[in-house]
């Protein structure tokens, strides 16, 4: 049997907590909408890290690099297969074969897909990992770090800041640099610059 005389004060108590219950659950959905709109992937299983768009667009973006949005269709116009398949779906050229592992002249590795400069060769460094290492970026905002837990591993992906293609990994394992961090890039992702010829 039901006792009203204990039931009905903690229905009231209930009632009465019930707005903010809703409130947060209205917030949480928020949050929750907002952390999956900011980093859709396109392509299945993996795809670019950009937001897909039927139109190509530019516009002002953190630290003045600016921002890339293009279709996908646009992005496979513009790359090659190669670079659309590690810039946009998050592949990784073979270990060694890369173009830039054991390039070392001077100047600077600007992004293959929108041509953004994000390392020089003053930072570069002969890792003997198989892919191109650098210790740093050119600046902070050129590129962004980002948590992948992909293939059942935790690391930090390399992305373009103004176009959001794939550029590698960075890895604190190179404690005798002056960072101790070791940018593996992939050569694909990267074109080289010669000194005195940059914009």
């Amino acid at each position: 049997m039901f006792r009203f005389g204990g039931e009905v004060p903690r229905m009231k108590v209930m009632m009465d907590y019930l707005p903010l219950v809703v409130l947060g659950l209205r917030v949480v959905g928020v949050g929750v909408q907002r952390a999956v709109g900011d980093g859709p992937r396109a392509g299945g299983g993996g795809g670019a890290a950009s937001r897909p768009t039927t139109q190509a667009s530019t516009q002002a973006g953190e630290g003045g690099v600016g921002h890339i949005e293009k279709s996908d269709e646009e992005w496979r116009k513009i790359l090659t297969p190669e670079e659309y398949a590690v810039l946009r779906q998050k592949g990784t050229e073979r270990a060694f074969t890369g173009k830039y592992d054991h390039h070392f002249e001077p100047g600077s590795y600007v992004c293959a897909a929108c041509g953004l400069e994000l390392f020089t060769s003053d930072t570069k460094f002969d890792s003997r990992c198989g892919w191109p290492a650098f210790y740093a970026a050119k600046a902070g905002d050129r590129v962004k770090l980002t948590r992948d837990v992909s293939y059942g591993m935790v690391r930090t992906e390399v992305t373009c800041a103004r176009c959001g293609g794939h550029l590698g990994h960075v890895f604190d394992d190179a404690p005798d640099k002056p960072t101790g961090q070791r940018y593996c890039i992939n050569s694909v992702s990267i074109k080289f610059i010669p000194k005195g010829k940059e914009k």
